[in-house]
């Protein structure tokens, strides 16, 4: 039987002249330099396979280090084009998840006093589209955040009133949910952006503060330049409130292309106007159709008083009337994607023994185009 002893490869067993044959029965005595070669040689091949197993090591950490800065980052998926984010149509209650085919329309009530009516339900309202009634897939009544822009008169007609313009603000701005967010736009010779969407109404009332009236009223630009900021609102419930003195005198959008853009814009527009008991230009004249017309395609009202007094009474009941309003939900019968104007027509059936009472919603919307 062979047997195998690794004695004769130590230092040790070669200083005492023990050789690889001492550990083989029956072999001859090999010579001692034969046995320093071929110890040499095994040492020399275990060294060059810790070498490569080494060098096998660093190239596989190398490749881990490289793949990390050369593969590509995973991109996320883009939303579609036609997702609208969840609309929260009630403060206390969980988003309701909208698409395009669901149509919202806010809608307010007023008793022969123009005062709110509140309390009503589901059953005492119908919705139509063009002459078919729809069914209404969501009604709620409960208040909601929602993005605002105020539309502020800066220009020389409003010298005298602007110290109560500013404390208007102020009392529309007591009406807020927490959640609420504004921008402001001054309008004088041109409209400028005084503050950004801001959650904090100080903010608003800081930037007020250092209005100076001067200049031409260029009304119309301004109610534009809101319109085009609104795009940028993170909430589905969006209105205007326009604050001004007089008709429009110098801007370039004409009254029919502002009529046009807003009713493109899904937002409810309210105005306060500040009218004198004599108005001395054509343009004062027109001012009070002129915002009444521009409010009522949206929805909203303009209120006209003669008292700059009256100013923060008359924008806390707009404060009010915004967080009292009804919301009714529907998906269209026309399911078309044309892009063209669907008119709308809300009908109150009010319970028995109530005045006459009278409907404020907007009176269409354009139908998506893809």
């Amino acid at each position: 039987m062979t047997r195998y002893c690794l004695r004769g490869f130590s230092r040790r067993s070669s200083e005492h002249g023990a050789s690889l044959s001492d550990c083989i029965p029956g072999r001859p005595a090999i010579s001692a330099s034969f046995h320093v070669c071929l110890r040499r040689a095994l040492l020399l091949l275990v060294f060059t396979a810790f070498v490569a197993s080494l060098a096998s090591f660093s190239s596989a950490q190398v490749s881990d280090v490289e793949d990390v800065h050369i593969t590509p980052r995973i991109k996320p998926p883009e939303a579609p084009k036609n997702q609208v984010v969840g609309a929260v149509l009630q403060t206390h209650s969980r988003p309701i998840q909208v698409d395009v085919d669901l149509v919202l329309v806010p809608v307010t009530i007023t008793d022969p006093l123009n005062r709110l009516v509140t309390g009503l339900d589901k059953e005492n309202f119908a919705i139509y589209e063009g002459k078919d009634q729809q069914v209404i897939r969501h009604f709620s009544s409960e208040d909601a955040p929602i993005s605002l822009g105020i539309i502020f008169d800066m220009s020389g007609s409003m010298n005298s009133k602007i110290e109560r313009a500013r404390d208007a603000v102020g009392e529309f701005m007591k009406t807020a949910n927490p959640q609420d967010e504004f921008f402001l736009i001054g309008f004088s010779d041109q409209p400028e952006l005084l503050c950004d969407f801001t959650q904090n109404p100080d903010e608003v009332q800081n930037k007020l503060m250092f209005t100076a009236p001067r200049g031409r009223t260029s009304l119309l630009d301004a109610i534009y330049l809101g319109v085009h900021k609104m795009r940028q609102a993170k909430y589905p419930k969006r209105a205007l409130l326009i604050i001004s003195d007089g008709g429009d005198n110098h801007s370039r959008y004409t009254e029919g292309e502002i009529k046009s853009t807003v009713k493109e814009a899904d937002m409810l527009i309210y105005a306060i106007g500040i009218y004198d008991h004599y108005f001395a230009t054509t343009e004062e004249q027109l001012g009070p159709s002129l915002l009444a017309e521009v409010t009522e395609l949206t929805g909203g009202r303009a209120f006209t008083i003669d008292n700059p007094n009256d100013l923060a009474d008359v924008a806390t009941k707009i404060g009010t009337e915004l967080r009292n309003q009804y919301v009714i939900g529907y998906r269209p019968k026309d399911r078309r994607h044309d892009g063209k104007w669907r008119k709308i027509k809300v009908k109150l059936i009010p319970p028995k023994g109530l005045p006459p009472l009278r409907v404020y919603a907007k009176t269409g919307y354009y139908a998506p185009s893809e």
